[in-house]
């Protein structure tokens, strides 16, 4: 059975750091692309940051502020996020590059002073 769990949310204040997981079970991890998502309170969900056999992408807002990153002997997929905004603010999700595994429950980041 496929999961993915996520992890590591917190509230933090702006310019703040958090890293988040997730913890992979059910597939061959090591052999996906694999990518982290948020839903902002109101809007759909927006891809961030995609790991792909050494290809690494971003999504604009979010670049040279987060780090994709993985350990694929752990089935671990991570996000660091330093210098953080209140448009930060979202759910967390990983999944897929494809988006086509089955959603974990996410992880809460809140950005507020």
């Amino acid at each position: 059975q496929v999961q993915l769990v996520e992890s590591g949310g917190d509230l933090v204040q702006p310019g703040g750091s958090l890293r988040l997981s997730c913890a992979a079970s059910g597939f061959t991890f090591s052999t996906y692309a694999m990518s982290w998502y948020r839903r902002a309170p109101g809007k759909e969900r927006e891809w961030v940051a995609t790991t792909a056999k050494g290809i690494i992408m971003y999504a604009d807002s979010v670049r040279g502020r987060f780090t994709i990153s993985r350990d694929n002997a752990k089935n671990t997929l991570y996000l660091q996020m330093n210098s953080l905004k209140f448009d930060d603010t979202a759910v967390y999700f990983c999944n897929a590059a494809s988006g086509l595994l089955p959603w974990g429950q996410g992880t809460q980041v809140t950005v507020s002073s």
